[in-house]
């Protein structure tokens, strides 16, 4: 095994990936630039092909990090620790709070949990019996309560069905007609 924890196969199939993926994205940078067919960049000077290329890499480096920082907000909340993503990316708790600051967020306080989505709220309350139940307003100001006989197993099934509430009256969903 290489340093990083992959194969040198699956190295080897990494960079022809991210080449593939490279290659259109060089030629459009390099097309824009020069106004010519994207087709043609290889034609161009060894340094300006050069430098097209290091510049669709910074785009990629750019996304990269974009989607390493969501990779980390969803472990996160799921319950990943800032000590778990640090070992997992080769950095220390604090590093990797630094790098990702909002990727765990506070436990909300047991039996009770908050949902924000559509630009309306829903807090997710644990009954004593363990199951959930959860109340809403909608960023159209629709207010709305499960009803009493409404529990759900889990809070992931009573957050899903806050959030459907919480789409049905999102700001952009109230027909104006």
């Amino acid at each position: 095994m290489t340093v990083s924890g992959i194969t040198p196969e699956e190295q080897a199939e990494l960079d022809k990936a991210l080449y593939d993926a490279l290659n259109p994205l060089a030629s459009a940078i390099r097309s824009r630039q020069t106004g010519l067919p994207a087709d043609r960049m290889w034609e161009a000077s060894p340094i300006d092909v050069g430098l097209s290329v290091l510049a669709a890499w910074k785009v990629m480096a750019a996304e990269v990090e974009r989607l390493t920082a969501h990779a980390a907000a969803t472990a996160g909340s799921y319950g990943a620790s800032y000590e778990q993503m640090g070992a997992v990316w080769g950095i220390t708790r604090q590093g990797a709070r630094k790098k990702w600051p909002d990727a765990v967020s506070r436990p909300a306080p047991a039996g009770r949990r908050t949902l924000a989505l559509f630009g309306g709220t829903a807090a997710l309350v644990q009954a004593p019996s363990g199951d959930w139940s959860w109340t809403g307003v909608g960023a159209d100001g629709a207010s709305s309560v499960g009803s009493d006989e409404t529990y759900f197993a889990t809070a992931e099934e009573a957050a899903a069905h806050a959030g459907a509430y919480l789409k049905e009256h999102a700001l952009d969903a109230i027909d104006h007609s």
